[in-house]
């Protein structure tokens, strides 16, 4: 099945949506708990990817009810 354009454009709208998120939940904890050097980068990482796992899942979850992807 070939992709078309808007296809592209909305999966990488997506990605950047979900990261976003991710990163800024990551950065927020990390300043919020106060920690420096690798252990604020691995705490960011970690919950960087459960956070944008979390909206992945909720984004096709709200998509999929409003009957707008199979």
């Amino acid at each position: 099945m070939a992709h078309t354009p808007g296809s592209i454009l909305f999966s990488t709208l997506g990605i950047l949506i979900r990261g976003l998120c991710g990163g800024v939940a990551g950065w927020s904890l990390v300043q919020l708990v106060g920690l420096t050097g690798v252990a604020a980068a691995l705490l960011a990482a970690v919950v960087g990817m459960v956070v944008a796992t979390g909206v992945w899942v909720g984004i096709t979850v709200l998509l999929r009810a409003l009957g707008l992807v199979r």
